[in-house]
């Protein structure tokens, strides 16, 4: 089978999708992926992919800003017909971000089978747009918000993908941990969290008691301009970078 995978910009909906990439690979598929320039240039992910970048707009900025994002829609639904004549996927599936929604409405066209994921408790704009004409509905979460009760018929609770070299890490045993050892934490979020957490969780820190705090060894992960250093409580000791390739070494 060929299986197109369809995903917005950032790494909410981008590992996700590399980590069903990677899983369709191992059981001898073909895999190609559309996105856009952001998504394209996120270290480490879909390497052996074919990567193809279409325009797709985003909505919002007045009257001037939607029709600028209808052109770029119609344009990236016009190359995306013209790849799936080449490629010809069996089924396209989208992981939500603005870049999927031109793929997955070329597949709709052309009447390929589309399948829409959801990784948040919140069903994000574009799934909400294109829940009516997708084939199913894949979710991370028994309960999603901003579903309409009559598209409920086609979910799947799925959960989301993870990559091998990530959920090898329930395997290993937790480090030994005393009153005296670091607290190690890693923040990280894409997608409809991305933002919030720059804010939230330096303020959350910094409300720890004093002997707590000194104890913190913090590591964002995240992609440019997400976690600004200004935020983030003097007193906590984060190491911060931009997009971590090995996020398993992390942990």
């Amino acid at each position: 089978m060929n299986i197109t995978l369809a995903a917005g910009g950032t790494g909410g909906h981008m590992v996700p999708a590399h980590a069903l990439a990677a899983e369709l690979k191992s059981r001898g598929h073909g895999v190609m992926l559309v996105t856009d320039e952001r998504g394209a240039r996120i270290p480490a992910l879909f390497q052996d992919v074919p990567t193809h970048i279409l325009p797709a707009g985003r909505l919002g900025g007045g009257p001037i800003g939607w029709i600028k994002a209808a052109n770029a829609v119609l344009e990236g639904r016009r190359q995306a017909k013209a790849l799936y004549r080449e490629f010809t996927p069996d089924a396209v599936v989208g992981f939500g971000g603005y870049p999927a929604f031109p793929a997955l409405l070329a597949a709709s066209a052309l009447n390929i089978p589309t399948i829409l994921h959801e990784q948040n408790a919140v069903l994000g704009r574009v799934n909400r747009l294109l829940a009516g004409s997708a084939d199913a509905i894949a979710t991370a979460y028994p309960d999603v918000e901003r579903l309409k009760p009559r598209h409920r018929r086609k979910v799947a609770l799925v959960g989301n993908p993870v990559r091998e070299s990530v959920a090898r890490l329930g395997t290993m045993p937790f480090p030994e941990y005393d009153e005296t050892a670091p607290l190690k934490i890693l923040v990280t979020g894409g997608s409809q969290g991305a933002t919030v957490l720059g804010s939230v969780v330096p303020d959350a820190l910094g409300m720890l008691p004093a002997k707590l705090r000194h104890r913190l060894q913090v590591r964002p992960l995240n992609r440019q301009g997400r976690f600004s250093a200004r935020t983030w409580h003097k007193a906590l000791p984060a190491h911060r970078k931009r997009f971590w390739r090995r996020t398993s070494c992390r942990f």
